[in-house]
């Protein structure tokens, strides 16, 4: 790794070392850092930000054992993974002891997964499990979410080296189709500042691509039975029906807007990042406007200016919304909601009329407030 000097046009080398020459520890360090910066490895991984969502650190609840695996997380599929960090050198005995605890975590249930991210989180100073979940998987609620589903825990090996013998097994694990991965974190010093740096050697990143793709054509060959299972369905069938009804209500956002086996659907304001959506539930209905900016400060921002107009919008509106800043999250909503047995087909034409009827009133109650923020937002007025 090099240092570009700008003013003398050159390049310097910077010094290799070592975490324990650099004074760094295991747990104290390393997992820390990973702990409180996922993004770094989800980089290494080439899996964007926010690829990976921590549950716990030291986890040691298996029955029976007094062993702890450093660090468990979520990842967008629902999967549990297990990260097993050395310093200097992986050691021998670090794929066997990871797929002990892969093995452990595979019998979790959904309740139980909630239950140790909560206990995570309030060691940490306290958060909602279950919503920030919903939120990490992009999903309104848990109770169609598939949380581990036994079959395909990921495991990921973190050392400054790995010895043959661990390369060997994960390449061995990795073409019996166990996401087993080797990513070497090294650190580098250059006077009193010492950098890290995070690449993923097994797979490299470009056969990582191929690979991924591979398994989710033959994911999609196999399973495409089990996708279109009876929820599945349902929903197709339902917003097919609903944007029917919608177009001929006249209402202009959807004319362009295609069904989905999705539980929500989703169309534009006029204010990017904010969307009106309808929520369809198998015992509720829901119409949102939904604030997800890339930036959270905007999304709080245009939330705390509307709520200083919540009650002439509820008045126009034409009766209490459910206004929901979402603190620990980056969107904010404003609902709507009420209790249907959605699944009952009979209900449907109910549903519809409700969710039409609503999202017209919402529409009416946001429009100028929403034109008049949108200005402001170009203007920066968010970010002042």
């Amino acid at each position: 790794m090099f240092q570009i000097d700008r003013s003398a046009n050159r390049l310097r080398k910077l010094e290799r070392t070592s975490f324990s020459e650099v004074g760094f520890r295991e747990r104290e360090h390393l997992q820390e850092w990973l702990a409180t910066m996922p993004d770094a490895l989800c980089e290494a991984m080439s899996e964007g930000e926010d690829g990976l969502l921590i549950i716990q650190k030291e986890f040691d609840g298996f029955d029976g054992t007094r062993e702890r695996l450093d660090l468990l997380a979520l990842d967008r599929a629902g999967q549990l993974v297990i990260i097993e960090n050395k310093l200097d050198d992986s050691g021998r005995d670090v794929v066997w002891q990871a797929l002990k605890y892969a093995a452990y975590c595979s019998s979790l249930k959904k309740a139980e997964i909630v239950g140790i991210f909560q206990q995570y989180l309030d060691r940490q100073g306290g958060g909602d499990a279950a919503g920030l979940i919903c939120e990490f998987l992009g999903e309104d609620t848990l109770d169609e979410v598939v949380l581990n589903d036994g079959t395909n825990q990921r495991v990921v090996f973190i050392a400054a080296n790995f010895r043959r013998e661990v390369t060997a097994t994960v390449l061995w694990l990795r073409e019996h189709q166990i996401d087993a991965r080797c990513v070497k974190v090294v650190p580098y010093r250059f006077g009193e500042e010492v950098f890290v740096d995070l690449q993923q050697v097994i797979p490299t990143p470009e056969a990582a691509d191929y690979m991924i793709r591979m398994a989710e054509k033959d994911s999609e060959e196999k399973s495409a039975q089990g996708a279109q299972r009876r929820s599945h369905q349902l929903r197709l069938a339902f917003w097919e029906r609903a944007l029917e009804a919608l177009r001929t209500k006249g209402l202009p956002r959807y004319q362009n807007v295609g069904p989905t086996k999705d539980n929500w659907l989703s169309t534009g304001t006029g204010v990017s990042g904010c969307s009106y959506n309808l929520v369809f539930l198998k015992d509720q209905a829901r119409v949102d406007l939904v604030m997800q900016r890339p930036d959270a400060t905007e999304n709080k921002w245009i939330f705390d200016e509307l709520v200083k107009e919540r009650g002439e919008i509820d008045a126009r509106f034409g009766a209490e919304l459910n206004w929901k800043r979402h603190d620990q999250a980056k969107r904010c909503s404003i609902e709507c909601s009420a209790v249907f047995d959605g699944f009952n087909e009979e209900n449907w034409p109910e549903i519809i009329e409700w969710m039409g009827d609503h999202v017209r009133r919402m529409e009416e109650a946001f429009r100028e407030p929403l034109s008049r923020l949108n200005q402001r937002l170009k203007a920066g007025e968010a970010t002042c």
